[in-house]
Formats: structure tokens, C-alpha cells, sequence
């Protein structure tokens, strides 16, 4: 019944699909809390460039924004990321640049949601102790703001993952790419269809029922 699966590396295929989505969610957790410690910032120009940022790359749509990275930062302004040796290694690095910038956007507003829960009167006792902003932030309100934030960050990272899809469209070897091929090269189309969407749920539905028994686990009651 599956013998249209020999010959094909749908577990390697699988593998790059999880190789994207781990370097772009570290990147994206990264530069999102950057993002959201600017925009609640006490510089102007550092909020005016965090909700920029945001509300610029959040209404791009993400394949423009992976064919950019190709054609763009590759074709015109030559950047490799340092992986000039293969071409498939440059266009991964280049999706993970992509996925990561357009998903930190998503997590800069999940974070600051969970800042806004934080009671101002503790960032106002922390202050009067003496600590300056980036104390303040990094140690009383951040670590309160994750512990609210894991759910809307879960979907977050969900959605990351499905999105990793658009990486087939620079030719990334993931998933999405392998499945096109397999569609035009097999007469099964309902199972490939299926074997893929099986294979997805697999990655997502653990990662999801985790960060919510998470969430509820270090939630902060107030």
C-alpha cells in the first residue's frame, strides 16, 4: 500500500523540516525579546524601530520575504552566511534568516503582552532599589512575562513549524518539497497527501500538549 514511499527519504525530508524550525525558533525567541524589550524601552528611537519592525514584517507575506532572501541577499547583494561551498546549505541559512525574521515579529508581541502583565509597581520597587532598566527588565519582568506567555509562544512555534513549508519555494529539501515531487513522480496522491499531513501532526500535536501542561505548570497566579 505504501510502496510509492521507496525511494524517496521522507525521514530525511522530515529532518530538515525540524533542522528549520529549531535554528529559526531559537533566532526568532532571541531577536523577538530584543524586539520587545525595545518597544517598551525608554528611548524613543528604540520603540519607534520596535513597532516598525513589527507591524512592517508581520503584514509581509512570508514567501515574499524567503524569495527575498534568494534573490534578494543572495542573487544581488551576494550574502552567503558563510556557506559558500553548497548552494543547498546557503539557501537553508537563508530560510532560517527568513523564518526568523518574520516569526520574531509574532514573538515580540506575545512577549510584550506577557511584559503588560507584570504590575507596574514591581518594576517601580526594583527602580527605587537601584536597578536600571535592563536589570529591571531581565531580572523581575522578563522571567514573569515568559511563565505568562508559553501558550500564545506554543502557537507561535506551531505555526513556525507548518510555516517551514514556504522554504520548498527556494528549493530547501524539506518536507513541502519532497511532497511536490513525489505528487508529480506517483499516481497516489490521497496517501502522499495523508502520509505528509500525518507526518506534520506528529511534529506539532507533542510540541502543542507540552508548552500547554508548561504553561500550567509554571503559570503565575496573581
Amino acid at each position: 500500500m505504501f510502496d510509492f514511499l521507496d525511494g524517496y527519504d521522507v525521514l530525511g525530508a522530515f529532518w530538515k523540516t525540524i533542522q528549520l524550525t529549531f535554528f529559526s525558533a531559537v533566532g526568532s525567541l532571541i531577536w523577538g525579546t530584543l524586539l520587545a524589550a525595545m518597544r517598551v524601552g525608554p528611548v524613543p528611537i528604540m520603540r519607534w524601530f520596535g513597532t516598525f519592525y513589527v507591524n512592517t514584517v508581520r503584514n509581509i507575506p512570508l514567501s515574499v520575504i524567503i524569495v527575498f532572501t534568494s534573490l534578494g541577499l543572495a542573487q544581488v547583494f551576494g550574502v552567503t552566511l558563510g556557506a559558500e561551498e553548497a548552494t543547498s546549505s546557503q539557501f537553508f541559512r537563508l530560510s532560517v534568516l527568513g523564518l526568523t525574521a518574520y516569526t520574531a515579529a509574532f514573538v515580540c508581541e506575545a512577549v510584550r503582552s506577557g511584559i503588560n502583565t507584570v504590575p507596574v509597581g514591581q518594576a517601580e520597587a526594583a527602580r527605587a532599589l537601584g536597578l536600571n532598566f535592563t536589570q529591571v527588565l531581565t531580572l523581575i519582568v522578563l522571567p514573569q512575562a515568559f511563565r505568562s506567555v508559553i501558550g500564545p509562544l506554543a502557537n507561535v512555534l506551531i505555526a513556525l513549524t507548518k510555516n517551514t513549508t514556504v522554504a520548498a519555494a527556494i528549493g530547501v529539501a524539506e518536507a513541502a518539497l519532497l511532497m511536490k515531487e513525489m505528487i508529480e513522480n506517483e499516481a497516489q496522491t490521497v496517501l502522499i497527501g495523508l502520509v505528509f499531513a500525518f507526518g506534520f501532526v506528529v511534529l506539532t500535536l507533542p510540541m502543542g500538549l507540552f508548552l500547554n501542561w508548561l504553561a500550567k505548570r509554571v503559570a503565575v497566579k496573581r
